[in-house]
C-alpha cells in the first residue's frame, strides 16, 4: 500500500524538477494553499458542486507543429494516500468533468481523466496511469495514458527522467500531498514520454451559462501612481488566460486573488476575481519586474487596477 511518506519523498524530486536549481520555493507552497483555500471557501458559498480540482493542459511543440494540438489531463482526487490500494477498480469521473471537457471538445482541446493503477504499493515509478477520454458525443473506453496521448504530443526520442534532484517538501501539510502527488505524477508520466509545452489548471468553475477555467494567485495589493491599488499577474498565467480567450467558444476564464494582509501572517483579507476580458481591457500596457515565480525564477508582471476586480461572493457567483 502506498504511504505518505512514499508520496512525499517522490514530490520531493518531482518538484525540483519543475523548479530553477531544484528548489521549492515558497511561493509554489503558497499557491497549493491557495488553491485548496479557494475551494474551500467555495463550499461555504454552497458552490462546491461547481469546481473541479486541477490538472494539466499541454500542447505539441516543435517547428511547424507548436500548438496545433492541445490535451487537457485531469488527475482522480484522493484525500488519504493510503486509499490508493492496489488491484483496486479505476475511479469513475465526475458528472461536472463531463461538463467541462464537453466545452473543451467543443473548441478542440482533448480532454482525458486520468486513474492511476498500483504496481509495487512502495515503489511509485511502477504505478501506471489509465485515461478516459471525456467529453466526445461517442461512449469512449479506458486505455493507457502513453496510448491516449500518443496522436496529439511528439514522443520524446528516449524518456526524460524528471526525478533527478530533492527539495523539502515539509512546508506541504500532511493533507494536501495526496492531491499535490496525484497531479504531480500524472505530469511526470506524461512528460517522460512526450515532448510538450505544460501548464497546470488550477480549477475549473463552471456556471450558468459558461465554463470558466481558473488562474488562482495570493497577492498583496501594491500602489503605483497611475494605476492606484493593484494587483499582478506573471506574463505566463496572462498568456495562458489569452489562450482560453482565444479559442472562446463557451470557455471564459476567471483570474482569482487571495488577497492578505502581509506576507508574514498571510491572513486572507478579502477573495476577488475578475475575467479575462476586463482583465486584458485594463492590464497596464507598461510591464514591471516582479518578485519569484512558480519555477523559482525572475517574473515579469502585468498589471491590473484593483478597483477593476469583483469581490467574490455568493451573489456574483450567482451571476456567472
Amino acid at each position: 500500500m502506498p504511504s505518505l511518506e512514499s508520496a512525499r519523498e517522490y514530490l520531493s524530486k518531482s518538484l525540483a524538477s519543475n523548479r530553477a536549481n531544484g528548489v521549492l520555493n515558497q511561493n509554489k507552497v503558497n499557491g497549493l494553499l491557495a488553491e485548496v483555500d479557494f475551494r474551500e471557501h467555495l463550499r461555504h458559498l454552497g458552490f462546491a458542486e461547481r469546481i473541479s480540482l486541477g490538472g494539466w493542459i499541454a500542447r505539441k511543440v516543435g517547428a511547424g507543429d507548436f500548438g496545433a494540438e492541445t490535451v487537457a489531463l485531469f488527475p482522480e482526487v484522493c484525500a488519504d494516500i493510503s486509499q490508493l490500494a492496489q488491484d483496486r477498480a479505476l475511479t469513475e469521473p465526475s458528472r461536472g468533468l463531463h461538463t467541462i471537457c464537453s466545452t473543451f471538445y467543443q473548441i478542440g482541446i482533448r480532454s482525458f481523466f486520468c486513474s492511476l493503477q498500483i504496481g509495487d504499493g512502495a515503489d511509485p515509478a511502477t504505478w501506471r496511469w489509465q485515461a478516459l477520454r471525456l467529453g466526445t458525443p461517442i461512449e469512449e473506453q479506458w486505455q493507457p495514458l502513453d496510448a491516449a496521448l500518443e496522436p496529439y504530443l511528439g514522443r520524446r526520442a528516449r524518456p526524460y527522467n524528471w526525478l533527478r534532484f530533492n527539495t523539502d517538501t515539509s512546508r506541504i501539510a500532511d493533507e494536501f500531498v495526496a492531491e499535490e502527488f496525484l497531479k504531480e505524477h500524472l505530469r511526470v508520466s506524461a512528460m517522460a514520454s512526450y515532448m510538450a509545452e505544460i501548464s497546470d489548471v488550477d480549477g475549473i468553475l463552471w456556471g450558468n451559462e459558461k465554463t470558466y477555467p481558473l488562474e488562482i494567485k495570493e497577492k498583496t495589493a501594491a500602489s503605483d501612481s497611475k494605476l492606484g491599488d493593484y494587483f499582478g499577474i506573471d506574463v505566463g498565467p496572462f498568456v495562458k488566460l489569452a489562450y482560453y480567450a482565444a479559442k472562446r467558444g463557451n470557455l471564459h476564464s476567471l483570474f482569482v486573488v487571495r488577497e492578505i494582509e502581509d506576507t508574514q501572517t498571510r491572513r486572507l483579507k478579502q477573495w476577488w476575481f475578475i475575467p479575462f476580458d476586463r482583465l486584458a481591457q485594463y492590464a497596464s500596457w507598461n510591464q514591471q519586474g516582479g518578485g519569484t515565480n512558480m519555477r523559482g525564477g525572475a517574473s515579469t508582471v502585468v498589471l491590473i487596477p484593483k478597483d477593476r476586480f469583483t469581490e467574490l461572493s455568493r451573489e456574483e457567483l450567482e451571476k456567472l
